[in-house]
């Protein structure tokens, strides 16, 4: 078993606009998230936001207290959100264990103890993706099924982004200090996500693709409205959103994505807005 964690620096909007194709990678995509038996972090001076993947393929996987966080424990001053994308599994959080299977999701509040991802079949072992962020208080761990979230159809065929917002970690669901979480589902022959673009100063944000067929890509757009730019991404691969910067992608297929958030509120809709025509 193994940690591997990097830090990322915040930037400015007015230097990131001259990054070349490898920095703008370098610093925004996060890549790869799982690695047999290895747990992956990226620690994101945005919020301070932690996303990463766990793999635990032949052996129990430890969510260790990495320097950064200067603690004893990964979640004494910190929450978590995960999603399983792989096979069956489950995460023990203390003396608490949650079975998770395929698009399950878990919220586990601050607090002293150790969380521990398993899978249940080494032949088609769990892949968890997850978000971490500051709290300043404990609130009840608690499973969100999809069935038991708040789900949302949007788009249409015409405008290729027919697709369904699935909030689960969401305070319209549970209680939070700031993180928010959910999934967003394209359906078939529809590639466009979270169109009209929009940017929340609020709060910076991750988006983690997945559910693409081999051979397929992603093209991820950021930036300000008049300064895009747009990063390759490929499956099971996350990239950091920062406050001020758009987010939104096509891809070559339909796919899913996580989103995760942090930062100063919980209101979803809390979103500046631009029309397509705005974009440069």
């Amino acid at each position: 078993m193994k940690t591997n964690i990097e830090l990322r620096y915040a930037a400015h909007p007015d230097d990131v606009k001259h990054w070349d194709t490898e920095r703008l990678r370098k610093e925004h995509l996060v890549q790869p998230l799982f690695i047999d038996n290895t747990v992956t972090m990226v620690y994101s001076l945005y919020d301070r936001m932690v996303a990463g993947g766990a793999k635990p393929a032949d052996e129990p996987l430890k969510l260790e207290p990495v320097d950064e966080v200067k603690a004893s424990f990964f979640l004494h001053q910190r929450e978590l959100g995960i999603f399983n994308i792989g096979g069956k599994g489950k995460v023990l959080a203390g003396d608490q264990i949650f079975d998770l299977d395929f698009k399950e999701s878990l919220y586990i509040g601050s607090g002293d103890r150790e969380v521990v991802f398993e899978s249940e079949d080494k032949n088609s072992p769990a892949l968890f993706y997850f978000c971490s962020t500051p709290a300043h208080r404990n609130y009840p761990d608690r499973k969100v099924t999809k069935k038991e979230c708040i789900s949302l159809e949007l788009g249409s065929m015409e405008a290729a982004n027919h697709r369904v917002i699935n909030k689960m970690i969401v305070r319209e669901i549970l209680e939070t200090c700031q993180l928010q979480m959910g999934m967003t589902e394209l359906k078939p022959g529809s590639v466009w996500n979270s169109m009209p673009p929009h940017t929340h100063s609020r709060r910076m944000e991750v988006y983690f693709y997945f559910g693409m067929p081999d051979g397929n890509a992603v093209c991820h757009l950021m930036g300000e409205p008049t300064e895009t730019r747009h990063i390759w991404m490929k499956n099971n691969e996350a990239v950091i959103s920062p406050p001020w910067s758009i987010h939104a992608a096509a891809a070559t297929s339909n796919y899913s994505f996580i989103w995760g958030m942090g930062g100063e509120n919980l209101d979803y809709s809390d979103q500046d807005f631009f029309m397509q025509t705005e974009l440069r």
